[in-house]
């Protein structure tokens, strides 16, 4: 396995609570898969676990060394978790294409919160160790 690519992001709680405040399901729909939605509304602190994902989803696109352009979509990420908890990530759109290119088959997520806020790092791999990026 070769490291491809890794990302950190950091987001505050209060700014994608005034996201929500200010666009409503706007912004949800923008960012979110409607899994990520449920997944996170059905938390009594919603917007830490919004925040966790925002920032994974950040970090993803810094694998990518492109931040979010051309054809990406925020929902083209979809950051659900295992049985066990571990978040897992799920491409489509752009971003799978991007991913596929790049030689990126595993990705390892870890995302933390506090009340305040959120932190997210991302590494994409590529199984074959002589592969050229």
């Amino acid at each position: 396995m070769r490291i491809i690519g890794h990302g950190i992001d950091l987001a505050e709680v209060d700014r994608i609570a005034r996201m929500h405040a200010d666009h409503g399901a706007h912004f949800l729909d923008r960012c979110f898969t409607p899994a990520e939605q449920e997944y996170c509304l059905k938390h009594r602190y919603a917007m830490q676990h919004f925040a966790g994902r925002f920032a994974a989803k950040e970090a993803i696109v810094k694998v990518f060394g492109t931040g979010l352009r051309g054809a990406m979509a925020w929902t083209d990420m979809e950051i659900l978790n295992d049985p066990l908890g571990r978040p897992v990530l799920k491409l489509t759109g752009e971003t799978a294409r991007l991913a596929a290119e790049m030689g990126i088959t595993q990705w390892h997520l870890s995302i933390t919160h506090t009340q305040s806020m959120a932190q997210a790092s991302a590494i994409g791999c590529a199984d074959d160790p002589l592969r050229a990026p």
